[in-house]
């Protein structure tokens, strides 16, 4: 068994995907031929919790874990609804924000570089060092965001030269919040001085898009490989399909996430189609910007708009398998192409079609195609968007509507978990 420590700061009881992704990893890694051991921070502050998913790890793992400090209890000092919601990643519009907010995005990006986790790096080596000179560990794993626990793997690379997978579910300088902190020029200088050296000091580079992968490569030779994130094999009881004409989006709406076409389409349907009106509802299910419930209030679609807040991953399955469409919505940003959710994957597989709406050449657009499981649009394509959903509703009203996947195996949680032990035992 080749033995391999991750270090995550995201672990059960956190909620949200930031979890999933390693918890399903570890789920199916002694089945290729790998032992892990899961370093935590000890009292993480998690703006989402879910506890129903600690059952999925595996018994007997080894888990690590030594205090962190976070900023957060301070930064509630100025206002701890801003400071919750900020947590979250939903900052309102540049023209919306009040002073307040403005202020805590400006201390965040320029005072907790690369992150408000910074605090753990300096105890976790400390700790880790100690832990790896006194027991066998063939390989490290660091996964981010939050980026500073790169900075743990980089450090032990440097100290003890132990072999060194880095994995980025998200992009680092490029992502699409970076420009909304308020980032100084010697804090744009520094962040990519970080993220340069984590890409040339780790043996392998793991990502999770193509266009990730591409902008990587003009940074770094090392190694990088493309492991999306997937779908798992869920037990659930027998499907019963929404009566009405269900379009459904799970996760979080970011301010930038707000198709105003999208909206304009569904509000002239309600009022060009009778029975579209009667049957149509939107089902929007976490957490929700204010500026996206404004814009569709504006757009006229209040009385068909059904809110949930956060709910536990198993229900979410379940949420998606009922509904008649599943809506997967990205910022129409060029720095947001890269971006593959990993609610993509289960959307896949619940047979239900997609509707994405993104921005042009998004990473998405190709995966859709590519497995049949719906249609992607970019965001002023109010015509063939508005035609798309009349489609959906005729072949929905003769009990037709469904998605004809294909291709989608390889996207397996225990099939990507293969590909990566693979990686492991080549370092």
């Amino acid at each position: 068994m080749v033995k391999a420590l991750i270090i995550t700061y995201y672990w059960p009881p956190a909620g949200g995907p930031g979890v999933q992704r390693w918890l399903k990893f570890v789920k199916y890694f002694r089945d290729f031929g790998i032992e892990p051991v899961v370093y935590i921070p000890e009292n993480p502050t998690y703006p989402i919790e879910d506890s129903s998913l600690s059952s999925e790890i595996p018994e007997g793992i080894e888990v690590l874990s030594s205090p962190i400090f976070e900023p957060y209890q301070f930064a509630q000092f100025f206002s701890k609804k801003e400071t919750k919601t900020i947590s979250k990643g939903i900052i309102t519009n540049r023209k919306k924000q009040s002073f307040i907010q403005k202020l805590l995005l400006y201390i965040r990006g320029n005072f907790f570089i690369p992150d408000a986790r910074k605090f753990w790096v300096a105890p976790s080596v400390k700790y880790l060092k100690k832990y790896l000179l006194e027991n066998k560990i063939d390989v490290i794993i660091t996964t981010g965001p939050p980026h500073s626990v790169h900075l743990i793997g980089k450090e032990l690379k440097n100290q003890l030269d132990v072999k060194w997978l880095a994995d980025f579910r998200d992009p680092w300088t490029t992502i699409g919040y970076h420009n909304k902190l308020k980032l100084t020029k010697r804090s744009i200088r520094k962040h990519k001085l970080l993220e340069k050296e984590v890409l040339n000091t780790a043996d392998h580079i793991v990502v999770t898009s193509f266009t990730t992968q591409k902008e990587f490569t003009n940074i770094t030779k090392t190694p990088i490989s493309v492991i999306t994130n997937g779908y798992d094999t869920e037990t659930l009881s027998k499907v019963v399909l929404d009566t009405k004409f269900t379009i459904s989006h799970i996760g979080s709406l970011l301010s930038g996430r707000d198709p105003k076409y999208l909206w304009k389409a569904l509000y002239d349907l309600t009022k060009e189609n009778e029975e579209f009106s009667e049957m149509f509802q939107l089902q929007l299910v976490g957490a929700v910007s204010a500026d996206v419930l404004s814009s569709i209030k504006e757009a006229g679609l209040s009385d068909f708009l059904i809110t949930k807040e956060y709910v536990p991953h198993i229900e979410a399955i379940s949420i998606q398998r009922n509904a008649q469409v599943l809506l997967l919505i990205e910022i129409d940003s060029k720095q947001t192409r890269c971006i593959i959710p990993g609610k993509l994957f289960e959307y896949m597989v619940s047979r239900r079609p997609i509707l994405a709406i993104g921005p042009e050449g998004a990473d998405v657009s190709k995966l859709i195609t590519e497995t049949n499981s719906g249609c992607f649009f970019e965001y002023q394509e109010y015509d063939k968007i508005k035609t798309q959903i009349l489609q959906y509703f005729t072949q929905f009203q003769n009990g037709e509507l469904a998605s004809h996947v294909i291709g989608v195996g390889k996207y397996s949680r225990k099939e990507l978990t293969k590909t990566l032990s693979g990686l492991l035992k080549a370092l």
